[in-house]
């Protein structure tokens, strides 16, 4: 503030005869240092090129272009984005229709324009000649304008003459005539890599690097001295003859050329420098006067005036960051004027070193150039980065600011006490919502419908007819999608996992208007000899709101179960077994699955199968008398999806019927052995994968190595014996091939075996949720937790990632202590296990933990420990056996084994309890007696995941032990839920004995 108080001071100063003319560069002083002028540039003619396009430097040049022999200029311009536009301003026109009337031409190019110069380019001719400089290619035009015979009947034309196409990248070029030439001008271009090319008009002449090169600088070409100057990355200014240019030793690259300047041939040396200390923006030449002898350099940060030998004449520090100059004739004799434009806003004009005059800009100029134009000549032109193109004059129009009035209103503080503590309400309850994702708006301008047909199509649309005997068909899915306003080509993808396809998953839809809709069909089919474990699809529809804001508006839609399963007798036996619970009477299993119904079938529906095309027979079995369904299989992943539609069938009959407490269960014990299965089976193959992988690199290196010296015998001049090494190479090829073969093999068995395993997964998630009731939030967090991914790969695959998510489960909100929960995750990257053990060990847990009262939630205030609402191993009562005595046998023996491991008395053990208890107890002394570290288990359960954390720092044998231990609680925690059935099956024995001894005593 001090300084412009100074300032003032000098400006209002008393003023004398004699000091009056150093009233206005007093002025001047001021509106520099204060950023501002008084006087702005007087638009003359202005417009604004484009939208987004792109402008820099060497896009602007002026001059007779068309070649009218007028005397008057025509404005070129090239922008980065291909566009090339020529003006002929008049300010004649009116001011609405001056852009369209004064634009000439505008063509676009396939490549960014870098420069456009106008000069004498074609040898044949001496007419002016239009050069652009692209990236990889300099053209050269020729511009023509065809006088019509209506008042705008004029036409132009541009013409290629000819063209260059560039071996390297270019940065900027200059024209002149080179060697003295007279009525031609001749071409350099300044390369990306510090290669200068020169071009004689239509024919290359050579090419030259410079010694030392690093970046690109400026560059220009001084007619007097015939010699090219330039700004090095060493910031100073070089300075080179065309003679030395031309005699210099020619190379194809530069490393050819720092070996040939050492060895033979004339080096290229400079002719003179000068150390500059800062990067130049621009170096230019005037020749509007043979006897001037300056070379203008513009730096950063100050202007340098060089004579031809190098020798600085002046230098003028600037106190802003100057964006572009150009130098002119001045009326004084031995003087210079110049037009230098800041990133104020601002045009000065120098004379030599002093300031004569400052004007305001409408925006920040990064070209001049000075052009005569109708009516008036001398006219400032310049372009801004964003494509305003003005043509000003320098003019006494003054610009007053005038202050708004101030709103002299009384302020209502109670209303504004109000008003604040509204906002903050609104920036709490945003800070408190932590959503990443946005909120859908509540009436979307897109919205799409999926229909899925109720029937199979007559003719199937599968691209694998036959599967195991069984025709594959395919079902019509019908995709609406309805607008509120008006959207251009928005583009639809349809995604199904496999081995489901479709028979189009792209589609780019027509123009939708507003209120209307477009309707899509395509097929869905199974396309693999695995069963799916989703029928689930996704629909995305992309496209532009009217404000060009990129949007994404997506459905899901489900397939029908008979598009990969169809009816067929059902089975008596199945290996494995699966049982839901029901709290209704039983239900005709041929209403919830009408369309199963075949004329064979029993009209009962007490058992219905389901035959899978690419899988096995799943049968549902219901009991007459109880509530119960069984579903038997010979494959466990299979009966996921049945299973599945089971529940939601029933879910849906039930509330049709308006039954609202209605309710399914799984009475346990949770299949944990036989899903262990299908674990081990998948991770052996992505185990075999990453033996084929390894081995086919062994092999693929022996060979390269066999080739190499085959190689060199070939080339040998004395012939020398193979010595069998061709017998080597053909066995080493087969070998790669058939390994190749193998590693594909293994790859399609393990695509197959990762669906079946999210099948189980997804059964094991279902059967979870109904064993302990889970709500719809905790059942999405545990099948977030065993299923993080959709497909394995070689970086990430399954075991790693779920066995990361279950330990973070057991550590946060199934932890047993604050202990536990204050250990946190370690963050090392994830990698294949070696084995499955410590995978299953957590299932196992987290099973146990879940089924003890574990509450599942991923907010903080979940972080604590939950109370038991349960007793260990409580599960709920199974209905008592003499009410089944009319059952089917096999459900008969199936509730019997279940009665038998969960250790419930029935109606006519009741009296007996008490001593049952007291043999309970005695047994519980015995076995602690036995063995006193299993009473300790649960305490040894919560330091888990300390012990993981600790097992890579110990010794093997720690280890070993430790594996031990891990393995025998692993079989305890299965024997508790009842997994294993070998040993489930043998302790009921012993306790029924038991018993029968215990009510004979009685």
């Amino acid at each position: 503030m001090s300084r412009y108080c100074d300032l003032l001071s000098i400006i209002y100063s008393p003023i004398g005869p004699q000091c009056e003319a150093c009233f206005l560069s007093r002025f001047l002083l001021l509106a520099l240092s204060c950023k501002m002028s008084l006087f702005k540039a007087r638009d003359w003619w202005s417009a604004v090129l484009g939208e987004g396009e792109e402008f820099d430097q060497g896009c602007l040049c002026v001059g007779d272009v068309d070649n009218s022999g007028s005397g008057y200029d025509k404005v070129v311009v090239g922008s980065y984005m291909g566009m090339l536009r020529i003006f002929a301003p008049n300010a004649n026109k009116a001011s609405e229709q001056t852009m369209t009337d004064a634009q000439l031409l505008e063509v676009q190019v396939r490549d960014p324009i870098i420069q456009v110069e106008v000069g004498k380019f074609v040898s044949c001719s001496e007419l002016l000649h239009l050069a652009v400089l692209h990236p990889r290619k300099l053209s050269v035009y020729a511009v023509s304008g065809t006088t019509g015979n209506v008042e705008h009947g004029d036409q132009y034309q541009l013409r290629l003459v000819y063209e260059h196409n560039l071996q390297r990248t270019a940065c900027n070029m200059t024209y002149g005539p080179f060697g003295g030439v007279t009525g031609h001008h001749f071409i350099c271009i300044q390369s990306m890599d510090g290669m200068l090319m020169f071009f004689e008009q239509e024919s290359y002449a050579f090419g030259r690097f410079l010694p030392g090169f690093l970046l690109p600088g400026p560059l220009c070409y001084c007619a007097r001295t015939d010699t090219f100057i330039t700004v090095s990355s060493t910031r100073q200014v070089e300075c080179y003859r065309y003679g030395t240019l031309a005699v210099a030793t020619d190379a194809d690259t530069r490393q050819d050329s720092e070996q040939q300047s050492k060895s033979s041939g004339k080096r290229l040396t400079a002719e003179w420098t000068l150390v500059l200390g800062e990067q130049a923006l621009d170096i230019c030449i005037p020749s509007f006067s043979p006897m001037s002898s300056s070379i203008f350099v513009l730096g950063e940060r100050n202007l340098f005036c060089l004579r031809d030998s190098g020798q600085i004449r002046f230098m003028k520090k600037l106190e802003y960051n100057p964006s572009c100059f150009l130098p002119y004739a001045s009326v004084s004799e031995g003087t210079t004027n110049l037009l230098l434009g800041n990133h104020n806003n601002m045009l000065l004009v120098y004379q030599d070193s002093t300031l004569k005059w400052a004007a305001q800009l409408s925006c920040a100029p990064v070209a001049v150039a000075i052009a005569n134009f109708p009516d008036l000549k001398g006219l400032v032109v310049t372009l801004s980065s964003e494509g305003h193109l003005q043509c000003s004059y320098m003019g006494t129009d003054p610009s007053f600011f005038t202050a708004p009035k101030v709103d002299a209103r009384e302020v209502n503080y109670d209303e504004v006490d109000a008003e604040m503590k509204a906002l903050h309400k609104v920036i709490r309850e945003a800070t408190r919502n932590q959503d990443i994702i946005p909120k859908a708006e509540s009436e979307d301008d897109l919205t799409v419908t999926a229909m899925i047909s109720t029937s199979l199509d007559d003719v199937s649309q599968a691209l694998i007819p036959e599967m195991n005997e069984m025709a594959v068909p395919s079902v019509t899915v019908k995709i609406k999608v309805s607008s509120r306003l008006a959207v251009e080509n928005p583009k639809m993808s349809v995604c199904v996992q496999p081995p489901l396809a479709v028979s189009q998953d792209q589609f780019v839809l027509e123009s939708i208007g507003s209120g209307s809709q477009v309707v899509v069909t395509f097929s869905a089919f199974l396309n693999g000899h695995y069963s799916p474990a989703d029928l689930t699809g996704d629909i995305a529809v992309s496209y532009s709101s009217p404000t060009g804001v990129p949007r994404v508006a997506q459905c899901k839609f489900v397939l029908p179960l008979h598009l990969v399963c169809c009816p067929t007798s059902a089975s008596k036996n199945g290996k494995y077994k699966i049982t839901v619970d029901t709290n209704k009477p039983p239900v005709n299993l041929n209403e919830i699955f009408p369309e199963f119904v075949t004329k064979a079938e029993d009209k009962e529906g007490n058992a219905l199968a389901f035959q899978f095309i690419a899988g096995s027979r799943v049968t549902v079995l219901a009991s007459k008398t109880s509530q119960r369904y069984r579903i038997q299989s010979e494959s466990f992943e299979d009966i996921w999806l049945v299973a599945k539609e089971l529940v939601q069938r029933f879910d849906r009959h039930f509330a049709r019927l308006g039954v609202k407490d209605f309710r399914n269960s799984f009475s346990g014990p949770i299949p944990l052995a036989e899903y262990f299965e299908i674990v081990d089976h998948h991770f052996e193959l992505r185990v075999n994968a990453q033996k084929y992988q390894d081995l086919l690199s062994e092999r693929a290196v022996q060979f390269r190595a066999i080739q190499r010296r085959l190689l060199t015998r070939f080339k040998d001049k004395t012939p020398a014996p193979l010595q069998n090494l061709d017998t080597l190479m053909e066995g080493t090829y087969r070998q790669v091939i058939a390994l190749a073969d193998a590693a594909e093999e293994n790859r399609e068995c393990l695509v197959q075996a990762f669906s079946r395993l999210r099948s189980a997964t997804h059964l094991l998630i279902l059967l979870v949720s109904l064993w302990q009731g889970l709500s719809t939030d905790q059942t999405s967090i545990l099948e977030a937790t065993l299923l993080p991914l959709l497909q394995d790969t070689p970086q990430l695959g399954w075991e790693e990632s779920v066995d990361a998510a279950v330990s973070h489960l057991l550590r946060t909100c199934l932890s047993r202590s604050s202990k536990d929960q204050a250990i946190s995750l370690s963050t090392t990257q994830l990698s294949m296990p070696k084995d499955t053990s410590r995978l299953k060990k957590h299932i196992t847990l987290l099973c146990d933990r879940i089924g003890k009262g574990g509450r599942l939630c991923l907010s903080s205030e979940a972080n604590v420990p939950t109370p038991v609402m349960m007793p260990a191993g409580c599960e709920p009562i199974p209905e008592p056996i003499a009410e089944q005595e009319e059952e089917d046998p096999a459900l008969q023996q199936e509730a019997t084994a279940k009665f038998i491991k969960k250790k419930q008395p029935s109606k006519k053990a009741k009296s007996k309890t008490e001593s049952s208890k007291e043999k309970k107890e005695k047994d519980s002394m015995k076995e602690s007696k036995k063995d006193p570290k299993e009473s300790t288990r649960d305490r040894e359960s919560k330091k888990d995941s300390t012990k993981d954390s600790k097992e890579s720092s110990k010794e093997s044998s720690k280890e070993s032990k430790k594996e031990k231990k891990e393995s025998s609680k692993e079989k305890e925690s299965v024997a508790e839920l009842g997994k294993e059935k070998t040993k489930v099956s043998k302790k009921p024995s012993v306790k029924v004995k038991e018993k029968k001894k215990e009510a004979g005593d009685g």
